[in-house]
């Protein structure tokens, strides 16, 4: 492990420590080829397997056998060969596959023949009244929390929306003995019957024993309401309560915490500046990168592997990983394929944890109100924009995402559209009539994260770069 890049360039440059990273960067640097794994977190794992070389949470059974699995991962990406820099900001990807990188305030350039993007997931928007609040987190940030400091709620705490991830973070936080007091299922009924299509493979699937069993743990120490229609966050300064619709009733309880979640969606910021197709995904209702079976994009020599090339959990990103680093190796080094795992294993080990993925997209696809939010919620936190003042700006000529910008400045603030993109998309397509595919996304450019002038003005600088400068 290094703090920067040893050199200027490499055979492959893997983006993202989380399992596809991690399985992409084993396979690559086992097979020969200089590989550098950049990340920016302090340690391996990504958001699944988070502080698994460091976390305080060492009871096997407390963050459970999924989270574990990763470790024998993470040994074998530190024992083949491959360079690991960690609290590394990649904030540009250019079509040369040169990309720009931030270390300890520090930036470079890196260039490599090969780019595998396995940047992850972010969590979807859950925009409601309220949600910016302090005691209003989301899932995944309470989860990050427990995974590397062992920390869990002990005050009065609500967890509402739904998904695999707000089962498995009830789980844990009930393992380490935090509190509880209930939990807000939004998934919406005729949900159900639209995924019972799907039913056969996930019954034969390894998420339907593990989920039934972790909610039947949860439900029997916690109050569980569903068909949740509405929620709404209040408080003076300070979440104190959370009020909900559910068959027909309102009812409003005291609250400290409040944890959000409706699933996750591809991270797309970083494929999409380095000019990367995209397309919407109206199963997943995000937009998803157009890849062909290696996960190789649009732009030659990037591939993108894991829940950035569409959500599948852990095991679907391992399996990606390996394919997209199968795939590199075979483009650059031919000879060495010989030593890996067959492409017809890899793919079939892809279908197989694949299989009950459809079930859940269907069960747990987000109901319009928590997706289009009612007109005084905020959707860009960053700006305090309204879902109103965007509909005003729609109506005075606003025709997408980044025409927005100009009347709202939505998407330019430091999460550069992380926190609001998506709601900004279906909002626009609904008040003009159009698809999201048709509305479009914000265009994205390099920075794709905030660094400061001091780095740029240190940059390493060519001869020509001068020149053109002065000559300017």
């Amino acid at each position: 492990m290094t703090t920067t890049p040893r050199r200027d360039n490499y055979d492959v440059v893997v983006i993202g420590a989380g399992p596809a990273g991690l399985a992409a960067s084993a396979m690559a640097a086992g097979a020969g080829l200089s590989t550098l794994l950049l990340d920016e977190n302090p340690g391996p794992g990504g958001q699944v397997w988070r502080s698994i070389a460091s976390t305080p949470v060492t009871a096997p059974e407390q963050l459970g056998a999924d989270y574990w699995a990763g470790a024998d991962i993470v040994a074998d990406v530190q024992s083949s060969g491959a360079e690991i820099v960690h609290r590394a900001t990649v904030w540009s990807l250019d079509r040369y596959l040169e990309l720009a990188v931030s270390v300890g305030g520090t930036s470079s350039f890196v260039k490599a023949r090969r780019v595998i993007l396995a940047t992850g997931a972010l969590e979807r928007p859950f925009p409601i009244p309220g949600w910016t609040l302090p005691g209003v987190m989301t899932a995944g940030a309470a989860q990050t929390m427990l995974k590397s400091s062992g920390l869990v709620p002990d005050g009065r705490t609500v967890i509402a929306g739904q998904g695999p991830l707000l089962w498995l973070l009830a789980a844990q936080i009930l393992r380490l003995g935090g509190r509880i007091d209930r939990i807000l299922d939004t998934t919406e009924r005729r949900n159900y019957l639209a995924a019972l299509p799907h039913a056969l493979g996930f019954l034969m699937s390894p998420y339907f024993a593990k989920g039934l069993a972790m909610m039947r743990e949860v439900k029997a120490k916690v109050p569980v309401v569903t068909g949740v229609s509405e929620l709404v966050a209040s408080g003076d300064g300070q979440l104190a309560s959370v009020s909900y619709v559910a068959g027909g009733r309102r009812e409003t309880i005291p609250a400290e915490l409040l944890l959000l979640h409706q699933g996750v969606v591809p991270n797309v910021n970083l494929a999409m500046a380095a000019g990367i197709e995209h397309r919407w995904d109206d199963r997943q209702l995000c937009w998803s990168p157009v890849l062909d079976a290696d996960g190789n994009t649009s732009v030659a020599g990037i591939a993108i592997a894991g829940d950035g090339a569409g959500i599948g959990g852990a095991n679907v990103a391992v399996a990606r990983g390996r394919i997209a680093a199968r795939a590199a190796v075979e483009a650059l080094a031919p000879a060495a394929t010989a030593k890996l795992t067959a492409e017809n294993l890899l793919k079939t080990a892809l279908a197989q944890a694949e299989r009950g993925r459809a079930f859940l997209d269907v069960l747990f696809r987000p109901a319009r109100q928590f997706r289009i939010p009612s007109a005084d919620t905020i959707v860009c936190r960053c700006e305090e924009v309204t879902a109103k003042d965007i509909l005003d700006a729609v109506a005075i000529g606003a025709t997408g995402p980044n025409q927005l910008k100009a009347y709202r400045r939505t998407g330019m603030g430091p999460c550069q559209g992380r926190l609001c993109g998506l709601t900004v998309t279906e909002l626009m397509a609904e008040a003009r009539g159009k698809s999201p595919q048709e509305i479009g996304y914000y265009r994205l450019r390099a920075p794709v994260k905030p660094i400061t002038l001091a780095e740029l003005a240190a940059m390493p600088r060519t001869e020509a770069d001068v020149k053109a400068v002065v000559r300017g």
